[in-house]
């Protein structure tokens, strides 16, 4: 089967979200350092605030390429269903098998505790509970059940993604942004229920409109950079106002200042003059890593977990360059291998 022509700034999209994920995880685990420990904007403070703050954009990125590749398409449900859900099932699958084998094993032969008991109810329980996110080294797995949800009604949005204008899309977007500042910004509850155009959706129809939207506004450099930079300039100040000593803000991953930085991010790539032909190991390494994106999304959150373990914490900003590094590199080679390897590579998530 002839494979489908690979459109670079998308495969560069999907490597920033990655990495994203990465940063936004390592913050997650590490942010706790500081705490009475680092005044606010120290180096440390500064560091780990911008990788929790505008960096907190990986999913969302995701989300905004699978609007911008899968809407408009001509399938019916069916179709849709059938060629979506096993590319995203069967490396769930796969990798949370892998892993279950190693956190019981390990558990059972070197007393990690990462199982308590080992009787038959007790195993049981801690499958299900590792495949809904709620166990350590299991937390991304909240992301196949998001995803999945969202595969499911996509079907519903592309039927009316064709029959609508890209007036009709802004109108929806328009909605969806009103949602993101109530529910998800000042968190204070909109008057009209608008729960039909809240969340994760909202970022589909996004990609889908800023791939094909042909305005003049989202050509010009300047806007896009304002787009992309003032959000992320506000988040941070937020971060500076709110914090305290005891305290790290960061923003919800649907919020207004996100979901209007990642949308200058998407359009900056779109608009982007990538030559990097004389190049070619830089365009190996970001495509490298964009097809192994969703393979790397499952398991780096336990290969993370077992530098951190291992390695001795630095000063801030030394620890989180070791730890994004080390994660990064080793997650892409254990993907490289298990590609070259027949069957195998049809069920790690290498796209």
């Amino acid at each position: 089967m002839e494979k489908s022509k690979r459109i670079f700034y998308f495969d560069a999209l999907r490597a920033l979200a990655i990495v994203c994920v990465m940063l936004t995880h390592i913050y997650s685990l590490t942010y706790y350092n500081l705490r009475g420990q680092y005044a606010i904007m120290s180096s440390g403070w500064i560091v780990t605030q911008i990788i929790g703050n505008p960096f907190r954009l990986g999913v969302v990125l995701f989300l905004m390429l699978s609007g911008a590749l899968l809407l408009g398409r001509e399938e019916d449900i069916r179709t849709f269903l059938k060629k979506r859900i096993p590319r995203i099932a069967i490396p769930f699958i796969f990798w949370n098998a892998v892993l279950l084998t190693v956190f019981i094993t390990s558990s059972y032969f070197f007393n990690l505790n990462y199982i308590q008991s080992f009787d038959f109810q007790s195993i049981v329980n801690y499958i299900y509970t590792s495949l809904l996110g709620k166990n350590t080294g299991f937390g991304p797995n909240w992301y196949f059940w998001m995803i999945l949800g969202t595969y499911l009604i996509l079907p519903i949005f592309n039927k009316w993604i064709k029959h609508s204008s890209l007036r009709e899309v802004e109108y929806f977007l328009v909605i969806w942004l009103i949602t993101a500042l109530f529910d998800f910004t000042i968190m204070k509850e909109f008057p009209i229920m608008l729960t039909y155009f809240s969340g994760p959706i909202g970022f589909i129809v996004l990609g889908y409109y800023l791939r094909y939207t042909e305005r003049p506004i989202f050509k010009n450099k300047m806007f896009i950079l304002l787009l992309t930079l003032v959000p992320a300039c506000i988040l941070l100040i937020n971060s500076y106002v709110l914090s305290s000593p005891t305290h790290m803000e960061y923003p919800h991953r649907y919020s207004l200042w996100i979901s209007l930085e990642v949308a200058g991010v998407f359009l900056l790539f779109k608009n982007a003059k990538f030559n990097i032909s004389e190049n070619r190991i830089v365009k190996r390494i970001i495509t490298a890593i964009a097809q192994y994106s969703y393979g790397i999304y499952l398991f780096h959150y336990s290969i993370l977990l077992l530098i951190i373990r291992n390695l001795q914490n630095y000063n801030q900003p030394i620890y989180i360059c070791i730890l994004f590094t080390s994660t990064l590199v080793s997650s892409v080679l254990i993907m490289s291998i298990l590609n070259r390897i027949p069957y195998l590579n049809q069920v790690i998530g290498a796209k």
